[in-house]
């Protein structure tokens, strides 16, 4: 009996401490999760602060525009409507000034246009009567649905007017539909219209005069910051690939640049986007209005085909290649040098890029490349009789390098003829050394010798040389 009721007794203390321990626990885990996420706040702050300084913005603008709701003579002007301000606020504030601005103009052309087509609608069908009406205002809608939903599969509409045809047939069907219901169908169009159009209004003007953030500027620098990731890339390749085995485990933990690359690989997205942004921002710093955007999609495409070569490249580094001494030692020179001279070449272009000079010394880099291309290619060919005793498994993976590194010089230097013809388009400043090169290599060319009036007239032009 004395121990029954001793088990008796440890029951509910043992149900006490457990509950104890249960609650210290949930404590510490609520404040360890409280820690984490202040850290994350942290470190995504750090990362961008600009992120800091769009929420900012962001509060700033639904705080002036709930102004027309707190103070009584602008709420009597345009009365529950203002709601519709604080909406637009909402989701047209972007990160970018390019996105904010194509989604307030996309709202606000599309507010206008449906609001029109609404009221145009209502009255259109009013006109035939009460039992005709409600039915011509269906087929309206319909109608309307069925064409703007199709129009928005088009790519061109897609990328640039989708929000808007959604706003369109948003507020068409809120207005023809509400004025079967309610008399006065032009005022409260109005009353939406101009709500709408100053929460845009607002929107713009915040992200445009306080620390704005453009879209285009972010497109120059990711290519540039992606044509700099690969030049690292290459200029390390060559040391790393031809290094003995003793040191490559060394080399491949200290050389963290060479897997920085594999960001480039997946920045289509990224730069379609921001190109598309970039188009409906207005002219600001040195990028003028019609800036070619379109050259920074062409431009990350070539980087995209050079980045897809050096991947392959990758995959030698991690690999045993265990061909004989003499073939190492007979491409070595060359490999490296291709190498090292492409890496040069993008990172002047990255350089030149950031900033928007005239890539001049980039070619010479380019013409170096080439022309070691060329030299091992003549060594492959002079050398290939002497291969018959040669096991060719073990030579093909150093002529496999050699091919791709070809292919990686002519990638490079079409990455040069695409930032010379950004240069062009947005007219690069020319800096003192650029003009120094260019004075250095001109030659004059004999055009044409003629014979006029006992003269001889001489028709020379002054060429650039190729480096």
């Amino acid at each position: 009996m004395e121990i029954a009721s001793m088990n008796n007794d440890e029951k509910p203390s043992n149900f006490f401490t457990k509950g104890l321990l249960w609650f210290k626990s949930l404590h510490e885990k609520i404040y360890t999760k409280i820690v984490g996420i202040a850290k994350q706040f942290k470190t995504i702050a750090k990362d961008d602060p600009r992120r800091v300084i769009h929420s900012l913005k962001v509060g700033l603008s639904l705080t002036l525009v709930s102004l027309f709701y707190y103070f009584q003579p602008l709420y009597n002007g345009f009365g529950v409507s203002t709601m519709w301000a604080i909406m637009t606020v909402v989701v047209v504030f972007e990160f970018s000034v390019g996105a904010t601005l194509g989604k307030g103009l996309n709202r606000g052309m599309a507010t206008l246009l449906a609001g029109a087509l609404g009221v145009g609608a209502h009255y259109l069908a009013s006109a035939t009567g009460k039992v005709a009406e409600p039915i011509l205002l269906g087929l309206f809608v319909f109608l309307q649905a069925f064409a703007l939903t199709f129009i928005r599969f088009f790519p061109q509409v897609k990328a640039r007017y989708d929000y808007g045809m959604l706003i369109l047939i948003l507020t068409f069907c809120l207005v023809s539909i509400s004025g079967f219901r309610v008399d006065e169908i032009v005022d409260m169009a109005h009353k939406r219209i101009s709500t709408i159009l100053m929460g845009a209004s607002v929107c713009v003007i915040v992200s445009i005069v306080i620390c704005p953030v453009w879209a285009g500027e972010d497109l120059h620098k990711l290519v540039a910051q992606n044509m700099e990731k690969l030049g690292k890339f290459l200029e390390g390749f060559g040391d790393e690939i031809f290094k003995s085995s003793e040191d490559s485990t060394e080399s491949k933990v200290t050389k963290t640049s060479l897997i920085e690359y594999k960001s480039v690989l997946n920045s289509k997205n990224s730069e379609e986007t921001l190109a598309n942004f970039a188009k409906w921002e207005p002219g600001h710093g040195q990028f003028k209005y019609r800036h070619p955007w379109k050259q920074y999609l062409k431009i990350g495409g070539l980087i995209r085909q050079c980045a897809y070569r050096i991947d392959a490249l990758n995959a030698y580094i991690n690999s045993e290649i265990k061909a004989p001494e003499e073939i190492r030692e007979m491409i070595k020179e060359t490999s490296m040098k291709m190498s090292i001279e492409c890496g040069k070449a993008l990172k002047e272009l990255s350089k030149s890029m950031r900033k928007m000079n005239l890539p001049i010394s980039a070619d010479e880099h380019v013409t170096n490349a080439k022309n070691s291309a060329k030299k091992l290619n003549s060594l492959l060919k002079s050398r290939i009789n002497n291969w018959e005793e040669i096991n060719l498994l073990q030579v093909i993976p150093l002529a496999t390098i050699a091919s791709i590194l070809t292919d990686i010089v002519i990638c490079v230097e079409e990455i040069g003829q695409g930032v010379n013809e950004l240069a062009s388009l947005a007219n690069f400043k020319t800096t003192k050394s650029s003009k120094e090169i260019i004075n250095t290599n001109k030659v004059i060319v004999v055009e044409k010798i003629e014979l006029s009036n006992n003269h001889v007239v001489i028709t020379i032009n002054e060429q650039n040389m190729k480096l």
